[in-house]
């Protein structure tokens, strides 16, 4: 504890970093209340309130931080959701993080989608499949656009690299949803190449 006061002293941490040092795992794991939005098509289920100032912080320090901490806690809601979820395991499933363009991927230097579903794999027994969507072109950041401009930003955002097989499910993870824009627009991807039974799941909302 003295050498954290020290620390934190030389290295000022930001108030959601602090705000995560405040929750346990099973704390943040109690927050988890998955529920069905209708935003997207077929419907997204969300396991957590952005309401939530530790669900909020999480979300931000994974999202522009790339925080450990946050990506351990995020990755064993999703982990904890999917193996109780009673649509998996009944057929060979895929999960599907949302991509990031290219030159957003080089700037983080990470997709935090992408390190929270690889946390969580390491406790279910499901395929990653981050080579069955790719982003198509680089869109504009989401968050000051009303809901038109999100949807117009994201038409056919995604294309499948492979045609999907229609017997497997596919489940596919973003952070945060919104107006469901970016969901919407990787789930029509995915229908267009022949999936049958995609999953949208967003951690947040």
């Amino acid at each position: 504890m003295i050498l954290q006061h020290w620390f934190d002293i030389l290295f000022p941490p930001r108030v959601d970093e602090i705000t995560l040092r405040g929750i346990s795992n099973d704390e943040f794991l109690a927050l988890v209340a998955p529920r069905l939005v209708s935003e997207t098509r077929p419907e997204t289920i969300v396991l957590l309130s952005f309401d939530n100032p530790f669900v909020r912080a999480a979300i931000h320090e994974a999202k522009y931080r790339g925080n450990e901490r946050a990506f351990e806690l995020l990755a064993l809601v999703l982990a904890e959701y999917l193996r109780d979820c009673d649509d998996i395991g009944r057929t060979t499933s895929y999960i599907v993080p949302v991509p990031l363009g290219k030159k957003r991927q080089k700037e983080r230097g990470f997709n935090q989608v992408e390190e929270i579903v690889r946390g969580a794999m390491r406790e279910c027994e499901i395929k990653v499949g981050t080579n069955v969507l790719v982003r198509t072109h680089e869109t504009i950041s989401q968050v000051s656009l009303p809901r038109h401009k999100r949807e117009e930003n994201m038409r056919s955002a995604f294309s499948a690299l492979h045609q999907a097989d229609p017997t497997c499910s596919y489940i596919v993870v973003d952070d945060v949803l919104t107006t469901g824009a970016t969901l919407q627009a990787a789930i029509n991807a995915l229908k267009g190449a022949g999936a049958e039974h995609i999953i949208p799941l967003a951690l947040a909302h």
